[in-house]
């Protein structure tokens, strides 16, 4: 998720300019045709659907709540 983060949205940065509770939207770091193009490789990644009704800063606004929804899709 990291390397996907940092290679589409900060190419060149080094990986210590993103920190796993960084605001990707708030911060600037993800658009929200950004939020789109995540969904897409989550789903592709993990094999997971997600739902627009799933789409909410709670979940997909840092890395670390990236992580622990999907967590959570692969446990459900």
């Amino acid at each position: 998720m990291r390397e996907f983060i940092l290679s589409s949205f900060m190419p060149g940065d080094p990986d210590e300019n993103l920190r796993n509770d960084d605001l990707l939207l708030e911060g600037g770091i993800v658009d929200s045709a950004g939020v789109m193009s995540l969904v897409l490789f989550l789903e592709e990644r993990f094999g997971i659907g997600i739902l627009d009704e799933e789409l909410f800063a709670e979940s997909f606004g840092t890395v670390e709540r990236i992580t622990a929804f999907v967590a959570a899709k692969l446990d459900s």
